[in-house]
């Protein structure tokens, strides 16, 4: 395979560190090196950072490829975008691990995981990250900037819709949909279509209600910065949950929403 002179993926971060290791898997860039906003990150793994996101565009040329490694979906979107405005090529990653149908088709940015399954007749979008070990069968369609998470199930002729993040080992059943902006928590079970916005947690999922109230334990009051969001499923009280980012875990239910 013909090699790009370089990659610039931007945001030196685990997940970075991952998709370096991907594209240098894959023979095709000479150079890999990264863009980050932190003025203290000098170095992503063994690549060095070179700048902040804002110098891409001074760095676009012809033998230059670009990949956005972060995991929110909404830097990732941004920054992307902003990418293919200005002309930069944006590449798409999979691991040589990952076992990907000649029948599915990809959008520019995404990236798939070692361990990944993906079968004939599924369409992934933009910006995509297919974590590890996760499958996805036939004919699904997976959105824009979306995030499969690690041990995710999507069933067959699943359709998910764009920026949601379907959290470690969420188990999707066939033939059902599901929103744009749908968090589902680590562990759920969807076995109907999810036609609103939202987070959903448990088995099988419910939707939990931002403006309820619950009562959070003292250890893990001590522990929450910031505002504390507040929960309840469906009249239901969540008695004790703790907050840490990027994990919310709530007893036995856990919800995972960017790094």
């Amino acid at each position: 395979m013909k090699k790009s002179k370089k990659l610039i993926m931007i945001g030196a971060s685990g997940h970075g560190k991952v998709c370096a290791e991907i594209a240098e898997l894959s023979s095709r860039y000479d150079e890999i090196v990264f863009l980050d906003d932190s003025p203290v990150v000098k170095k992503c793994g063994k690549h060095n950072v070179i700048g902040t996101s804002r110098d891409f565009y001074k760095l676009i040329d012809d033998k230059t490829e670009f990949f956005v490694s972060i995991g929110k979906f909404e830097h990732r979107k941004r920054i992307q975008e902003k990418i293919e405005i200005a002309g930069g090529k944006v590449a798409t990653l999979s691991h040589p691990q990952a076992v990907i149908s000649e029948m599915v088709t990809f959008n520019i940015g995404t990236v798939v995981m070692p361990g990944a399954v993906i079968n004939t007749g599924t369409s992934i979008g933009k910006g995509v990250i297919v974590n590890t070990s996760s499958s996805i069968d036939h004919d699904c369609t997976v959105g824009d900037w979306c995030h499969i998470s690690t041990g995710t199930h999507l069933a067959g002729t699943v359709e998910v819709g764009g920026c949601c993040w379907i959290g470690a080992g969420a188990t999707v059943s066939n033939n059902l949909s599901i929103c744009s902006n749908v968090t589902v928590g680590a562990g759920a079970v969807v076995i109907k279509s999810i036609e609103e916005s939202g987070t959903y947690i448990g088995v099988p999922v419910r939707k939990m209600d931002k403006n309820s109230t619950v009562c959070l334990n003292t250890k893990a009051s001590e522990q929450i910065r910031g505002g504390i969001p507040q929960y309840k499923i469906k009249g239901k009280k969540v008695i004790s949950f703790i907050i840490m980012k990027p994990l919310l875990i709530a007893e036995n239910m856990q919800i995972g929403r960017g790094a």
